[in-house]
């Protein structure tokens, strides 16, 4: 099990300049929803992006989190309205 609080801090130390916020989904500690901006993302597909959020989670995703659900967005895309 993984707190909310614990996942924000791994992606914001993984990602500059970045905005995260993470929800549990559910109060069993793992199942989430992240929501990412950051400037790293520029150029990269969502698929990419969601692969450096994996990776920043690193082993947390074998071994706390069962489901995440995740939104990622530059900076330019999140204020153009997503």
């Amino acid at each position: 099990m993984m707190q909310a609080s614990e996942i924000q801090k791994k992606l914001e130390s993984a990602l500059s300049k970045s905005e995260v916020i993470v929800q549990d989904l559910t109060g069993t500690m793992d199942h989430f929803q992240v929501l990412a901006i950051s400037p790293d993302f520029e150029g990269k597909t969502m698929i990419e992006q969601h692969q450096m959020i994996y990776a920043a989670l690193g082993d947390a995703m074998k071994e706390a989190i069962h489901a995440l659900s995740i939104k990622s967005y530059t900076p330019e895309e999140w204020k153009s309205g997503n």
